[in-house]
């Protein structure tokens, strides 16, 4: 993309926000110059230790910036590497005329960096000032100031409506094909759907005027296959969408699974049922869940010792494994399993956190809330996986509770948005909570 003589250039001012969400961001404004505040350079400096996704970007970000500079002046414009790239700096100044700390009544790291791109636009009055930012309020507040303002749309899903549900509906099946797939357990993918090969284990659920019947598209064998209903220690699938998910979590050729929902559908007790019933196929069973602190307070803030900073965080998945426990006796040998499991540590529920840096080879591993991921740490996860690790992202990506992120940005939307069709991966969106009616009834009209 090169610009046209009617074109304004574009200068791009880039909040904290947006390095923190994607180290490499300033390579992605094609020919367009970028500016970082002096100010985001404080803030990566105090995010700059540590082992959270937060502290890699801005670490990654900083050497990023060193490479590029080579002993240049970072307040002068510098070329960025790479073919049809504008130029890069950092904006010293931190005042304006038309000043931020003044007209919103408080100094705060936000209002420097808005009269800084205040101040860029004032003496650039040829070209588009544009703050880029993650963060909706600063948006919001730039707006008010007359600074065009955008969220980073780099690796955004375009339309989380339309994103893939991993399932297909066919209301007019022919009854026939319907028995012939009971009786074989298998038939040909034309015969059913006339059409090109389906996505790579998409799931079906066929209805006839007399008859009905679950099935799957197998890449490997290349017909639409057989789906029956399954329980998973202890567990049965309650509508076609769990038992979809069910039948993805046991099947071993693949690696690699999401599974989406609101609350009460049963996305993590599934996951966690499903890798209780492989339990002899791996060495452990990881159950981890990013930390989001509430109030965006870090938990140093909570009393008592580290585990007791954690618990309220694990509890949801305690929970999850108290019911599956519970569908046995006490003197049943199912029941006392789990309570060795956990005393051996062949099964860890713990903070992903903890994760990091282990080798994450013959383990199947259980990835909760996944929606509170940016898409660099899913990429990171499932790129230290080993040899015989199943993975599975559980998580409502509309349910988001990490600053800066959405139904459109989030790492799980992106993981089902690039890896649909592949022979390792599987996806199901389940559809209907199971919990109770009356969660049912707060899903649906509250």
């Amino acid at each position: 993309m090169t610009l046209t003589t009617k074109e304004k250039k574009k200068i791009f001012v880039l909040d904290t926000s947006v390095i923190i969400y994607s180290h490499d961001a300033i390579m992605n404004f094609a020919e367009h110059d970028v500016a970082i505040p002096i100010t985001v350079l404080e803030e990566l400096d105090n995010f700059k230790k540590g082992n959270d996704i937060k502290n890699f970007e801005a670490r990654e970000f900083i050497r990023t910036i060193e490479k590029i500079s080579k002993g240049q002046k970072l307040q002068h414009w510098i070329p960025i590497n790479g073919k049809s790239r504008g130029r890069f700096k950092v904006l010293m100044s931190t005042q304006s005329e038309l000043d931020a700390e003044k007209i919103f009544d408080e100094k705060k790291p936000d209002h420097k960096i808005l009269n800084a791109a205040l101040q860029l636009q004032a003496e650039n009055s040829r070209d588009k000032v544009i703050l880029v930012t993650k963060d909706v309020n600063l948006r919001l507040k730039a707006k008010s100031l007359n600074l065009l303002a955008e969220d980073y749309e780099t690796g955004k899903i375009k339309n989380v409506n339309t994103l893939y549900t991993g399932k297909s509906v066919i209301n007019n099946a022919n009854a026939e094909v319907i028995n012939e797939l009971y009786a074989q357990k298998s038939c040909d993918v034309k015969t059913l759907l006339k059409r090109k090969k389906p996505v790579a284990h998409n799931y079906f659920i066929l209805k006839s005027q007399r008859k009905s019947g679950l099935a799957y598209y197998n890449p490997a064998s290349g017909l639409i296959e057989l789906v029956e209903k399954r329980p998973a220690y202890g567990i049965k699938p309650h509508n076609a969408e769990q038992t979809f998910a069910i039948h993805a979590l046991l099947n071993p050729e693949v690696r690699l699974i999401s599974i989406t929902g609101v609350a009460g559908t049963g996305k993590t007790l599934l996951a966690l049922a499903s890798a209780l019933e492989q339990r002899r196929k791996f060495k452990q069973i990881y159950l981890a869940r990013p930390i989001v602190p509430l109030s965006n307070k870090d938990i140093g803030y909570l009393p008592g010792d580290i585990k007791s900073k954690l618990n309220p965080y694990m509890e949801p998945l305690w929970d999850n494994l108290k019911f599956i426990q519970n569908q046995f006796n006490e003197s049943d040998k199912e029941y006392k399993r789990l309570t060795e499991m956990l005393n051996k540590e062949k099964l860890l529920i713990t903070p992903l956190a903890y994760i990091r840096g282990r080798s994450l080879s013959n383990i199947y591993f259980i990835v909760d809330e996944a929606q509170n991921l940016t898409p660099h740490e899913v990429k990171t996860i499932i790129s230290r996986v080993g040899e015989n690790t199943k993975i599975i992202f559980t998580g409502d990506i509309y349910q988001i509770d990490t600053p800066y992120l959405d139904s459109q940005s989030n790492g799980l939307s992106y993981l089902i948005d690039r890896i649909q069709g592949n022979p390792l991966y599987a996806h199901i969106t389940l559809e209907k909570g199971e919990r109770s009616e009356l969660a049912n009834l707060a899903n649906e009209l509250l």
